[in-house]
């Protein structure tokens, strides 16, 4: 493990950040994603690169903010520019003020009609949310960039990570200097990430009638990540008077946070997918190794507990590049066999098996549904297929697309 760099890495989407800024006012940028992936920081070095005023904002302080607010800011901006090049609005965590995306509407809509050359930028921690206020009031004046948890290659070339250490400590950069203090990291992933994702952006922002429940589903998924589980069987793991309806939809939340998701099982048919049973899958492993209260050594010594924490950083691998909107991200089963990902591109379907320390299956999972719904690719990772760290250290797009 290597300490964290002196000048601060700079994810890929930066240098099409800082392009689009570049051009003629034209869209509203929106930068969204779960929180600590570096969001703030990559707004911030995108606009270091322009020889333009920039005003930033943050609404998420305890003070409170309201649309009188954010006009206060927009006009500062204006008052900010000096030249027909104009200036740079960003505006953070923007889902935390109450009708923000009507007030924006109206803002950058004077804005056009009075040619004022006022660049904006918005970002926020709920993509859910964001996305609510986007359709609703801001269609065509926008575009989305989405950033999700960081990539091994992105934790190796800014903190010189081994792939053991990716699988087990997941994509956090702001945790990454503290994995030498195993009570430490956990206990900031714990506090700092875990905690404030689920009051903050969830709970806070959006209407949930059993809290406790969805704070449960959250533990459950992480234990159970990389394994299917019906609603029914989770209901009786939580104890809880809920419905598979609830359940259902406080995945959705969880996954809109960037925390745990639900893939559903393919079935060349959409409704019977979404009847499925659902895999869960984390989508970041740190959450795992968190649930389960062991060190790196100690996990590395558990077969199956390693094996699923293999499996699952392939599918986090997976489900952030579908969170992207790059891909479509499925599992399949049926009778005894079982493929562990079906990734769908347009009508490019690909089959994934992952091994790790366990005896494999002889991959007739893969052999059936080849047989059934004839992929263009089935692929194996790990044994003496791709080796784990050449198909993470890929973007996923080099191994589905044609």
């Amino acid at each position: 493990m290597q300490s964290q760099p002196e000048s601060p890495f700079q994810r890929p989407q930066m240098a099409e950040l800082a392009a689009r800024l570049a051009e003629p006012r034209r869209f509203i940028q929106v930068v969204a994603g779960p929180r600590q992936v570096g969001k703030s920081t990559l707004v911030q070095q995108a606009t270091a690169t322009l020889a333009l005023p920039v005003r930033y904002a943050s609404a998420d302080e305890p003070t409170l903010r309201g649309p009188q607010w954010l006009a206060q800011q927009w006009e500062a901006a204006r008052l900010s520019i000096e030249g027909p090049d104009g200036a740079v609005l960003v505006l953070d965590e923007i889902q935390k003020i109450p009708a923000w995306s009507e007030t924006v509407k109206r803002l950058w809509d004077e804005d056009s009609r009075a040619k004022r050359p006022l660049r904006v930028v918005v970002l926020g921690s709920a993509p859910l949310l964001i996305a609510q206020g986007l359709t609703e009031s801001l269609a065509g004046r926008f575009e989305v960039m989405t950033l999700s948890h960081w990539s091994l290659a992105e934790m190796r070339a800014a903190f010189g990570w081994s792939v053991a250490e990716y699988v087990f400590h997941g994509g956090y950069p702001g945790a990454a200097p503290l994995i030498g203090e195993p009570s430490r990291w956990a206990r900031y992933v714990a506090d700092s990430l875990i905690e404030t994702s689920i009051s903050r952006d969830v709970l806070l922002l959006t209407r949930v009638d059993k809290p406790a429940l969805l704070r449960r589903l959250f533990d459950l998924a992480c234990r159970y990540s990389g394994q299917v589980l019906s609603y029914t069987k989770m209901l009786g793991q939580l104890q809880d008077a809920g419905n598979t309806t609830t359940l259902a939809h406080y995945l959705d939340l969880l996954a809109a946070a960037g925390m745990v998701c639900a893939l559903p099982k393919y079935a060349g048919d959409v409704a019977r997918s979404r009847a499925s049973s659902p895999k869960l899958q984390v989508l970041n492993t740190a959450l795992m190794s968190v649930a389960s209260a062991v060190s790196l050594a100690e996990a590395q010594a558990d077969p199956e507990l390693w094996g699923r924490l293999v499996e699952s950083a392939v599918g986090a691998h997976l489900a952030n590049a579908a969170l992207r909107g790059e891909c479509a991200l499925h599992y399949w089963r049926e009778r005894n066999h079982e493929v562990d990902f079906v990734v769908q591109t347009g009508r490019r379907l690909t089959a994934i098996e992952v091994t790790s320390g366990r005896a494999p299956q002889a991959h007739a999972g893969t052999a059936a549904f080849a047989a059934a719904f004839r992929p263009q690719r089935t692929l194996l990772v790990g044994g003496d297929g791709i080796a784990l760290e050449e198909f993470l250290m890929q973007p996923v797009s080099h191994w589905v697309d044609a």
